[in-house]
């Protein structure tokens, strides 16, 4: 395996990460670059540069991305209102292609003809960091331990990293929940969760209170949007990564945003997987209020019509592909007009929407009252709209071809 001389790893300093590293200056003889980039994921990052260091790495990256993140992925996704079979809000998902951009950037500016990461042969992850790759590199090399070593077991990584003397900090007992996280939300797979019958833990979650156990009383938030993005809470102006981050503590603060799901992963099992998406659940409700007297009626159906397909593109690993690309750019196009303020209640783990403004509203007072209209309306006219659309259902049902 002497073709490679130079190879990016995506490092967090785990047990996982730092076996591989050492794995591939073993089994390919060649020079490592670590990148370890902060996404929010409430664990300090810098620790990763001593533990390469200790491995032997000369160049490494460590980069806070926090505002990349939700500024040119988290919210253009939510644009579209994003929900993957009705649930899950891609928060593992949406955090992947960026990760591949930043490996792929690396890569250039060191030289290396490599890339590695991490994720298992068995999941979602290793086709979007890949699929990202190739669309961004298309000659780069790929390098999935996972894929080419005998390591399929935690004990026999531990025994490699002993045999090693890969240093590898212990914290008591280990969580039996494989996790992931970011500034979007924390996953929780395996562990009792492999049985879709049991119930998850209370005490697996991490950033959410119990819906029974949050406060008494409602917390009211207000969001101002600009052109389909959250600008400013409460009146007061932020940047994306502090929207999310303000939301995520208030969310969870109000037992919102867990999910328990069984999901479809694209290589073709079911996974069942508990999620902690609170800031991201505000942001969905939040939006679908600013885009309900927003948007015309027929943009805002066709989004509804495209969101399932643009879900899957991301969900499958596809935000560099061309059409995951065209469809942004409509949906771009679609918020415009999506300015405002949206007011919402928080309760015991429940979103409501008490309020929506806009000087961009479609929502006419005048026409819509139950009260008299002033001629705003001509209601006869409902009559001639109601036959010409009955028109084909006459027809069927005068030559015999009744439902009935």
């Amino acid at each position: 395996m002497t073709d490679v001389n130079k190879v990016v790893l995506a490092y967090s300093g785990g047990l996982d990460t730092s076996v591989i590293l050492k794995w591939l200056q073993d089994t390919y003889n060649c020079e490592i670059v670590t990148f370890t980039a902060d996404l929010g994921q409430g664990e300090e990052v810098e620790p990763a540069r001593a533990k390469a260091e200790a491995l032997g790495v000369k160049e490494i990256y460590i980069d806070d991305l926090r505002e990349e993140f939700v500024r040119d992925f988290v919210f253009p996704m939510f644009r579209a209102n994003t929900i993957y079979e009705g649930e899950y809000l891609l928060g593992t998902s949406i955090a992947r292609p960026l990760i591949a951009k930043r490996l792929v950037e690396i890569a250039n500016e060191t030289g290396a003809d490599a890339i590695s990461h991490g994720a298992t042969g068995k999941g979602n992850d290793q086709v979007r960091f890949e699929l990202g790759a190739y669309a961004l590199k298309p000659g780069v090399k790929v390098i999935a331990p996972w894929r080419e070593w005998d390591l399929l077991s935690r004990e026999k990584l531990l025994a490699y990293a002993e045999k090693h003397n890969i240093p590898i900090e212990r914290h008591g007992k280990k969580s039996p929940y494989s996790m992931d996280a970011n500034l979007l939300h924390i996953s929780y797979e395996g562990g009792v969760l492999e049985d879709t019958w049991s119930e998850h833990e209370e005490d697996m979650w991490r950033w959410s209170v119990a819906p029974e156990n949050a406060p008494d009383t409602p917390t009211y938030l207000e969001l101002t949007y600009r052109k389909g993005d959250i600008v400013a809470i409460d009146g007061k102006e932020m940047t994306p990564a502090q929207v999310l981050t303000y939301l995520n503590k208030v969310g969870g603060d109000n037992g919102i945003g867990r999910v328990d799901i069984v999901e479809n992963r694209y290589v073709g099992m079911k996974a069942r997987g508990c999620y902690e998406t609170p800031g991201g659940t505000i942001m969905l409700k939040g939006h679908r209020a600013m885009e309900s007297i927003t948007l015309d009626r027929e943009v805002m159906h066709l989004k509804d019509e495209l969101m399932p397909k643009y879900a899957s593109l991301i969900y499958n690993g596809y935000w560099w592909s061309p059409e995951r690309h065209m469809l942004q750019q409509m949906i771009d196009a679609s918020q415009a007009n999506v300015n405002g303020v949206v007011r919402l209640k928080l309760y015991k783990g429940n979103i409501m929407v008490v309020g929506r403004k806009s000087d961009d509203s479609l929502f006419d007072a005048a026409v819509a009252t139950f009260e008299d209209d002033a001629g705003a309306y001509d209601q006869q006219d409902a009559e001639g709209f109601i036959k010409l659309n009955a028109l084909r259902l006459r027809i069927a049902a005068s030559k015999g071809r009744s439902l009935l």
